[in-house]
Order: C-alpha cells, then structure tokens, then sequence
C-alpha cells in the first residue's frame, strides 16, 4: 500500500528506521467532540479493512484512562494486541498538533511489532472544533461532528470541520428529534467546504461504507491480500 499524496516527516523514534519503506503504514487521524461518534467509526471501519486485506492497527487518545483502546480490544474486531491508548494527561489536540512525540512513539511500536502493516487509525480524544491534526503525524484525518450537537456547527467554521480531509456528519437518525435539518447543514457544508468531501451517515446503522469508499478513492490503493 501507498500514501497517494507525499510529504515530508519529521525524524522519528529509531525503532521505525528498521521497518522497510515499503511497509511504512499510512496514518489516518479521526477527531472530533466528545461523543460524536470515533470510536463507533472505527468499529465500522475496521470489518471492512480486514474484507479488503489492509492491514490494520488504532492508537485511541484519552486523557487519563485508555478506556476507548479497552473498547476496541474487547470488540473481537481486531487482535487487541494491536491497539494502544496514549495518555495525553493535557488537552487532546496537544497529542496530535503541538506535540505528537507520544502518538508518533506508539505507531513506531506498533509497526516494529505487530508489521508489516498498511494503516495505522488515531482516535484523538473528544475536543472542541479548533482541533487538527499536525501532518508530522498523519497523511489524512477525518473530523466526526454529529446532528444532536446542532445544525449550526458547520457554518461555525472551526478548523477541524473546515480543514479536515473528510468531515463526517453522524447521527442523522437524530436530527428530526432535536430540531437539526439537514437540508440546512448541507447548504452549509456545500459553502464551507466546496471542494472538500464530507458525508451523511447514521454509524448506529453501520453507515460507514461510504466513508471506506472515500478513504480508498482519496488515500488507499494497492492493497495487496494477506496472504
């Protein structure tokens, strides 16, 4: 597997310098609030991933507690040897911006033991929508925003549902049960990102097919069978 777009990275931990090129993991980061619904794609994400043969591995972020990486390990989904939960002990986006030494060391010890692997997920723990992700840590991020939270967030224009790669609008079941329209949230998504993709989905209901389809459209090419 490939990085469809290619960018320069910083120096990194030297247990990464004896993994080959060729299997060099691409790095997809998923942010967003608290409660909008990370950890649910991944869940979704990650059947179809084994389906197609890409090779996986999750580094959740919480603040204290690695609960989101206990979620994942007891889904059965994949080998729970395979996801790590970084203690950022600060708030969240200084994990995956200012300063990504730890999420960076954990994906180096994921590729060193668990390799070869074709793409690593890092869940970054719920925060407000200024949050992005640094390129020194991933080659793509999603931002996971949902209905309930109200139909205004994305004409609010914060950096992490106006500059993320995908911006995934979650829990349209709910919008009619708390006043949010749709209708409304996609003219304003058509203005604030009018040539970036974002996506309408329910993840309760699976939902994440589309969001596979554009993480191998935009990032993911060439992935060969396990063997």
């Amino acid at each position: 597997m490939h990085v469809r777009a290619g960018g320069s990275r910083p120096a990194e931990p030297t247990v990464r310098a004896e993994v080959t090129p060729a299997h060099e993991p691409i790095r997809i980061g998923v942010g967003g609030p608290v409660g909008s619904g990370k950890t649910q794609l991944i869940e979704r994400l990650l059947p179809l991933l084994q389906a197609a043969g890409v090779r996986t591995a999750v580094i959740t972020n919480d603040l204290i507690t690695k609960e989101d990486a206990e979620r994942l390990q007891r889904t059965g989904l994949i080998a729970p040897e395979r996801v790590v939960g970084v203690e950022t002990g600060a708030c969240p986006h200084t994990a995956i911006r200012e300063d990504p030494s730890a999420n960076l060391e954990a994906a180096a010890q994921l590729t060193h033991e668990h390799g070869p692997l074709d793409l690593i997920l890092i869940e970054s723990g719920g925060d407000n929508l200024a949050a992005t992700f640094t390129t020194d840590l991933v080659d793509y991020w999603i931002y996971v925003i949902d209905t309930a939270a109200g139909d205004d967030i994305p004409r609010k224009r914060g950096l992490g549902p106006a500059q993320a790669d995908l911006l995934l609008v979650n829990k349209i079941d709910l919008a009619p049960h708390v006043g949010a329209s749709l209708e409304r949230m996609r003219a304003d998504l058509a203005e604030v990102r009018p040539t970036r993709p974002w996506l309408l989905t329910d993840l309760r209901a699976g939902g994440a097919e589309n969001v596979f389809a554009e993480l191998r459209r935009a990032i993911l090419f060439e992935v060969e069978p396990v063997a």
